[in-house]
């Protein structure tokens, strides 16, 4: 794969995951769909979306996707709509990111990935504009919801391991979604007597599951054999910047100058690791 189609790849990727937070954030504070109701429209959308692709395309290749996979995802997709439901926005996307990349370098310098200082310089400074543009005035986050925006960042991290050398992109991340669905419906089975589905909410969450979640996964999926652990994670950190910067432009939330130095901050440090890394 050339330079810039994975940079391409790889910056679609994560406005992908920043419109799946927007979406979160305008279906479950602005909607009264239920946490539960929104994971299985989404899964189940991600799921017919790229079943319908595979189809399509009629790909003469491997990948099937598996079922530990299967199980991260939907992980993931839970635990992060269910703390969304009580964590601030800018508390949960702290703890969901700091998560998902404490543990992809963990598991990257476990496996004998190394930092040079500038790398390690550039991970710092990242981390440093995150907290700047997500810490402060924010009150303690509750410990269950923060537990759960936890345990879907840990979730996220392991799909995305798993996502390394796992075979072609569309088909894997395709069976990982048609995996999902039944363990989805089995959740809303279990939460049905607290079940509210109304229209914005539904459209929130297929737009989500088809479009955000779905093919962008898939793309995540073709860029990730082609990014060390370490620089996976530390690329994430931007998203919780596009995401605010998504809040600006679509929810109205006001430019300010902190969020300008953060932002500087994070994309430089991330630059940093990248350009030590080539």
């Amino acid at each position: 794969m050339s330079s810039l189609r994975q940079l391409y790849l790889t910056a679609i990727a994560l406005f992908a995951f920043a419109g799946n937070s927007l979406l979160c954030r305008a279906a479950l504070q602005h909607t009264p769909i239920d946490a539960a109701s929104f994971t299985t429209i989404r899964l189940i959308s991600g799921a017919l979306t790229l079943w319908l692709l595979v189809q399509l395309t009629r790909r003469g290749v491997t990948g099937r996707g598996s079922w530990p996979s299967a199980l991260a995802l939907f992980a993931y997709a839970a635990a992060f709509s269910f703390a969304y439901l009580s964590l601030p926005a800018g508390s949960g996307a702290l703890l969901l990111f700091g998560s998902v990349q404490t543990g992809m370098i963990g598991w990257g310098l476990a496996k004998g990935e190394h930092f040079s200082m500038m790398q390690w310089a550039g991970l710092v400074l990242a981390l440093a504009g995150l907290v700047g543009l997500l810490l402060p005035g924010l009150s303690a986050p509750p410990l269950g919801a923060a537990l759960l925006m936890i345990t879907a960042g840990l979730a996220w991290a392991v799909y995305s391991l798993r996502g390394k050398g796992a075979g072609d992109a569309l088909r894997v991340t395709a069976g990982n979604f048609v995996r999902t669905v039944p363990v989805a419906l089995l959740m809303s089975f279990v939460f049905l007597q607290s079940a509210q589905v109304d229209t914005a909410g539904a459209l929130y969450a297929i737009a989500s599951g088809a479009i955000t979640s779905g093919i962008g996964y898939a793309i995540w999926y073709t860029a990730l054999p082609h990014l060390k652990a370490t620089s996976a994670a530390t690329l994430q950190l931007s998203v919780p910047v596009i995401a605010a910067v998504g809040g600006i432009l679509w929810l109205g939330e006001p430019l300010t100058l902190r969020l300008l130095l953060a932002s500087a901050a994070i994309l430089g440090g991330i630059t940093l690791v990248i350009r030590q890394q080539r």
